[in-house]
């Protein structure tokens, strides 16, 4: 019978993947478990894990990667324009291979020093800035590098209308350069390569060009194809001033317009908690004009702005399309990605933040794991620890990311990672004490840990720690569930003797010879006896005679005469094989 063949895209959810195959849900959550992805039914997990996960199974199927066509492409919310609309400036996402230069290649843009105040030197979370080239703006948007920000660049790439993908001249494409590549093209976005490092002696532009063409169907401007190359260099400036003027000719060339005498529409890019100023959230307005004073809607929380600030901090009076913004007044943190509305009044915005937080509530309940589900995942925890964990972060969107990534660390179903609290914000009495009653490590992501919190932390033990790297916080995490595992006992055999004869017998001592048949053996080895290849007995080799003389060791061929310690009473008999081995407990790592 020939293999089913099912096509799916990039990633697929649980639900959808045990629809496409026929399969109760309950037995991918399980095979997942198994696999050390503690996965709910609306998860999405990529085409290698669905590849994995179906040949385990041993279905009698056969995935294959969906081809990305033009219908398929995510794009961005498409707003029907009026015959007033207007230009716009171009929404463009820089991305790339982390330590590719794409903040360093923004700061060259803007006269700004961010990498030197990002931890690491990565990017931690979205951030939108605006520049102005021949009195015309762009809107810039620095995304992510680390493989663990995957969700935030993908959002990254929806917002844009232009992708500058930043590769090293000197270091070629990389996993994350073809991840970009991916997430330019699902969202529909115009693609410029900006290849960077070019003051290096050891750049080599030309295989960047090659590489992208022959392997990714970028081909460059200049040998025929459609995608334009610029060659870069942040560190001195060169290249910067084409590379905008790049982006605003695509920009012409795709007449970018919205609509401005329209209610402001946009997306949220990130949210906060700030002493003394509440919920600070970033917004970037894709069509209408915001203002002070007006009442927005993000997905299930609403509120008044009451400040609203350019991407320097500095207040403003109106933004308009295509703007970065910072406002306060929301009641509550929006989530990242929610879409945000301006409507005329607050009885208005609560009624609309009620109704989306309805909806909300109903999708997550149709789509909650069954009783099934939940028992096998029960039965599976039982077989393993359960790493608990309290999670903060100082925005949404990072504190998204850490959380899924936590959840993706490989441990090969020996321990589960679970999440029992989370939030934004700094560290707080209650994290202690959920996290005191229920044994659980508190993880801090670029938050601060108030000196009282800290005070009641040490007082209760329990464990804060707190990160600015969010591939150092996974590497403490893993290292913890490793130190769960129980150590593995690892018995490693030295040698084998027959036994010819039996002298001497007592409650404590036996004394025997035999001939060395494998290995070698020396005093201080466990020792199991064999009657008929059946394990009757185990002791402790003490001393080992050699012709009536005590040695150190004897080896395959040797007669030897042995003392044995026993704190039973055992009885060796002429003919018994004794095996000679250590014992010793190792500690357990996970892949």
């Amino acid at each position: 019978m020939q293999e089913k063949i099912v096509t799916i895209g990039d990633s697929i959810t649980v639900g959808e993947l045990a629809e496409t195959l026929h399969l109760p849900v309950t037995t991918l959550i399980g095979e997942l478990f198994k696999n050390g992805i503690a996965a709910t039914i609306n998860q999405r997990i990529d085409f290698e894990t669905a590849t994995i996960i179906v040949e385990e199974l041993g279905i009698d199927a056969q995935l294959e990667r969906k081809v990305t066509t033009d219908e398929d492409v995510v794009a961005r919310p498409a707003y029907q324009l009026s015959a007033n609309a207007s230009e716009r400036p171009p929404i463009v996402a820089v991305m790339g291979h982390v330590d590719h230069g794409k903040t360093s290649l923004l700061d060259a843009v803007l006269g700004d020093t961010k990498a030197a105040s990002e931890a690491g030197g990565i990017t931690q979370h979205i951030s939108a800035y605006q520049t102005v080239l021949n009195d015309r703006a762009i809107t810039l948007l620095d995304t992510p590098g680390h493989e663990a920000f995957a969700a935030l660049r993908q959002h990254g790439a929806v917002l844009t209308d232009v992708v500058i993908i930043v590769v090293a001249a000197d270091d070629g494409v990389k996993p994350q350069t073809v991840e970009a590549i991916r997430f330019a093209r699902n969202a529909n976005a115009k693609i410029i390569v900006a290849i960077n490092k070019m003051d290096k002696e050891t750049a080599n532009p030309q295989l960047v060009k090659t590489q992208l063409a022959t392997e990714h169907n970028l081909n460059p401007e200049e040998w025929g194809g459609d995608t334009i190359m610029v060659e870069v260099s942040a560190k001195t400036g060169n290249g910067i001033d084409k590379l905008l003027e790049t982006v605003l000719l695509v920009a012409d060339v795709e007449e970018l317009k919205a609509d401005r005498d329209v209610p402001a529409q946009g997306l949220v890019i990130e949210s906060h908690m700030e002493l003394g100023k509440g919920s600070v959230v970033s917004l970037l307005i894709e069509q209408g004009e915001l203002k002070p004073g007006q009442f927005i809607v993000a997905g299930t929380t609403y509120g008044k702005v009451r400040t609203l600030l350019n991407y320097k901090k500095e207040p403003i009076k109106i933004a308009g399309p295509s703007t970065p913004v910072i406002v306060t007044g929301f009641k509550e943190l929006p989530q990242f990605g929610d879409t945000f509305t301006a409507v005329a009044n607050e009885k208005i915005a609560r009624s609309a933040s009620t109704e989306a937080r309805i909806e909300r509530e109903k999708a997550a309940a149709s789509t909650n794991v069954t009783g099934a589900d939940l028992l096998k995942m029960i039965n599976q925890e039982h077989e393993s620890k359960t790493f608990k964990v309290i999670v903060k972060a100082d925005v949404q969107g990072s504190l998204t990311s850490v959380m899924d990534s936590l959840k993706l660390v490989e441990t090969d179903g020996l321990v589960s990672p679970r999440i029992i609290g989370s939030g934004v914000g700094n560290i707080s009495e209650n994290d202690v004490r959920l996290a005191a009653n229920e044994s659980t490590v508190i993880y801090g992501f670029n938050v601060d840990l108030p000196p009282a919190v800290k005070q009641l932390a040490a007082r209760d033990k329990v464990q804060v720690r707190i990160y600015k790297i969010i591939y150092e916080l996974l590497d403490d995490a893993r290292a913890s569930m490793e130190a769960l595992l129980a150590p593995e006992v690892v018995e490693t055999e030295i040698g084998q003797l027959t036994i010819k004869g039996v002298f001497r017998t007592t409650k404590e001592e036996i004394i025997a010879g035999g001939e060395v048949t494998s290995g070698k053996i020396y005093p201080g080895l466990l020792t199991r006896v064999l009657r008929k290849g059946e394990p009757v007995a185990e002791i402790e080799l003490e001393k080992v005679q050699r012709q009536q003389q005590e040695v150190k060791e004897v080896f395959e061929g040797d007669m030897c005469g042995l003392s044995f310690k026993t704190t039973k009473k055992v009885q060796l008999e002429e003919g018994d094989t004794l095996e000679f081995f250590t014992r010793e407990l190792v500690k357990r790592t996970l892949s």
